[in-house]
């Protein structure tokens, strides 16, 4: 289909680039990028609607390399292609503080959507681009103004189609029939440990037909420009169904070692490089060298996109005329704003409220701002009744052709599949047009722990409504009462965890996590019912820690999340039958109080007073900031939610005696240091 031998050398100067940067880094994976190289340049050369000097215009394609390890080959496309990655950047590969790290990373390299390395993120990251790509177009496009019709592109590997996450993500892609979707399949038969026939045998075509894809094969994905072109145009016309194209490739295609596992994550030897740049029609003696020819082909695409992108700002000028109230939401939406007044409807509460479960309080949330977030959309892991998560007079996010929605809608039903439904946020965040969320239990949150890792990395606005947060779901017992849970992802950087102890500190949680663009939070939300607590406000609250109960002359100083705050603030009474006055603090999130300066930090934990924590986790962690912790470093029990906390002494007696405790051990002790107060902590 008119490819000519200008074709060929980039391809070839592709493969040569990818075998220079991994021998001057003396690290990273060459045989995917040598491999590759046919169907990328035919992709990006014949497909790819994008425009380099403005890598995030909306209507672009969206391409995502599931295959990390590859990222050699992302590199060298964008840099061709004119982005701003330099060859100095290629030769800075895997070097510290380039932007061209290991694995590509969304927000170091300009062109680089998502964050992926982990195998089978990238296509559940994939799934979720496609999922905002078919909302965005259902919710803004109008007749004569397509103006959201892109693809997503996906290239993909064996240890992605390994990862359950991968088939959790692509099941419900084929569900969902998402036709704006075409993944690429390095069929190459090996992985690091040798040909995949020692462990990866199954039919992986009849799966994805199973799950409801559309499969190609195109049998000579080394030479076959044309089969590969046409490929893509076939895939490109089923628009009810994504599409996987099956690709044979040679995987180090070149090189000595071509199709073995040896060419996989080993720069080649010198000598190799050497034969493979000959047979190429390179010098060997120079290194990271683009022919001019080669420039010019891939800045005439690059000059194509561009004017493609003014084309786009001339059609969305007159949709600002017709349709002015979209204009305005889609605009805002793309700067990363909220309504302006939207935290209005965020309900408060007072003592005289209700005793309610935080589960329920965050679907009050949910309902009250529904209408005035148009960008929320999400849904649950298969736990909607449970999770409290779709509001009143929600659409389905369905194929119309199901009937039972619509791609309008913006309620999910993701399935059992919580590490896709992570993933798949990671990319419908990414998108730009929607801020996900997903429930789950937070026992199950996880299962989800590769994509929430990547939701921090990445930095993305993805919420976790994550309910039956302790042992206070009772009877389900010690397989779904968390114990680690938040401990873990407390450790994780850049992720709130949000444990609030009522109405107004869930309130709290869904404003900070909504305001905040660049952090993902994940809600740990009771099933039992809470009391509204005097003392508690919104204000408060968004600090992540706060004085909820103050005693001059406090002999202690009680600090507890969610559920367990209500039973200290009733321990300080159990306490003052003895003469000791207690203080109460409630930290619903470490995090966010990490944050406040020293001076309020101390004013809340202060010096001169013991301090306990009580929560029913485990107490790792705690010690940063009380003197002594009273938590669960155990598995939990199955029975009636009270008689668990009983059992385990989490009752106002059993606080109370604990306080009594730590009061005694350190009695003797002169001018005690809150434990903020630290001769040296590290927070980078």
């Amino acid at each position: 289909m008119g490819y000519t031998d200008v074709d060929k050398l980039t391809i070839n100067t592709i493969r040569v680039l990818a075998a220079d940067a991994t021998a001057h880094a003396n690290s990273g994976h060459p045989g995917a990028p040598m491999g590759m190289a046919p169907v990328a340049h035919v992709l990006f050369n014949r497909f790819m609607r994008f425009n380099p000097k403005n890598p995030n215009w909306l209507n672009r394609d969206r391409f995502v390399l599931s295959n990390g390890h590859g990222c050699m080959l992302q590199y060298a496309l964008l840099h061709l292609y004119g982005y701003d990655l330099s060859i100095d950047d290629l030769k800075a590969f895997r070097k510290v503080d380039s932007i061209t790290p290991g694995h590509p990373e969304a927000h170091d390299t300009p062109g680089v959507e998502v964050t992926t390395g982990p195998l089978g993120q990238g296509i559940s990251n994939a799934v979720g681009l496609a999922i905002a790509q078919a909302h965005t177009a259902a919710v803004f496009n109008k007749p004569g103004f397509d103006l959201v019709d892109n693809y997503t592109y996906c290239f993909l590997g064996d240890g992605c189609l390994m990862e359950g996450v991968s088939a959790e993500a692509c099941s419900l892609a084929g569900h969902l029939q998402l036709g704006n979707l075409i993944a690429i399949w390095d069929d190459n038969k090996i992985t690091i440990d040798g040909d995949t026939n020692q462990a990866f045998t199954e039919d992986v075509v009849k799966r994805y037909e199973s799950y409801g894809w559309h499969v190609l094969s195109v049998g000579d994905g080394d030479n076959d420009l044309d089969g590969i072109e046409a490929a893509i145009k076939k895939a490109q016309e089923v628009k009810d169904k994504p599409t996987l194209i099956q690709l044979k490739t040679i995987i180090g295609f070149g090189s000595k070692q071509q199709g073995t596992h040896g060419v996989h994550g080993s720069p080649l030897k010198a000598d190799d490089i050497k034969q493979l740049k000959e047979k190429f029609g390179f010098n060997p003696e120079q290194s990271f060298v683009v022919p001019q020819e080669v420039y010019d082909l891939c800045n005439k695409v690059a000059a194509a996109g561009a004017a493609k992108e003014e084309e786009w700002n001339k059609l969305l000028a007159k949709y600002a005329e017709q349709y002015k109230a979209e204009y305005s939401d889609l605009t805002r939406r793309l700067k990363g704003d909220l309504p302006e007044g939207w935290e209005k409807h965020l309900p408060t509460y007072t003592p005289a409220d209700p005793a309610v479960a935080s589960r329920k309080l965050s679907e009050t949330v949910l309902n009250k701002i529904f209408d005035v977030l148009p960008e929320l959309v999400g849904g649950s892991a298969d736990l909607t009744g449970s999770n409290l998560t779709r509001w009143k007079g929600a659409i389905d996010f369905q194929p119309p052709s199901t009937g039972l929605g619509n791609y309008a809608g913006r309620y999910i039903r993701f399935g059992v599949r919580e590490h896709g439904m992570g993933a798949i946020l990671n990319g419908m965040a990414a998108y730009g047009t929607i801020i996900p969320y997903g429930g789950t239990f937070l026992n199950f949150v996880s299962y989800a722990a590769g994509a929430v890792r990547l939701s921090a990395l990445s930095r993305v606005r993805v919420i976790w409504v994550a309910t039956h947060d302790s042992i206070g779901l009772g009877e389900d017992g010690p397989t779904h009462q968390p114990i680690e849970t938040l401990t873990h992802f407390r450790a994780l950087p850049n992720c709130m965890v949000w444990r609030p102890a009522d109405g107004n500190e869930t309130s709290a949680a869904y404003y900070v996590s909504l305001v905040s663009k660049h952090t993902p939070s994940i809600l740990a939300l009771s099933r039992q019912n809470l009391p509204q607590l005097e003392g508690s406000v919104i204000d408060k609250a968004i600090k992540g820690g706060y004085v909820l109960h103050e005693q001059e002359g406090a002999d202690i100083t009680l600090v507890s999340t969610g559920s367990e705050v209500c039973i200290c603030v009733d321990a300080v009474k159990e306490l003052a039958k003895q003469n000791i006055k207690a203080r109460v603090v409630s930290m619903p999130c470490f995090e966010v109080f990490d944050t406040q300066p020293k001076e309020y930090q101390l004013s809340v934990l202060p010096d001169g007073i013991p301090s306990l924590s009580v929560e029913v986790m485990s107490t790792m962690g705690w010690e940063r900031y009380t003197h002594e912790q009273f938590g669960l470093n155990r598995f939990g029990a199955s029975g009636a939610y009270k008689d668990v906390y009983k059992k385990f002494e989490f009752t106002p007696e059993g606080v109370a005696k604990r306080a009594v405790a730590t009061i005694n051990f350190w009695k003797d002790v002169p001018n005690i240091r809150s434990p903020l107060n630290r001769a040296f902590q590290q927070i980078i």
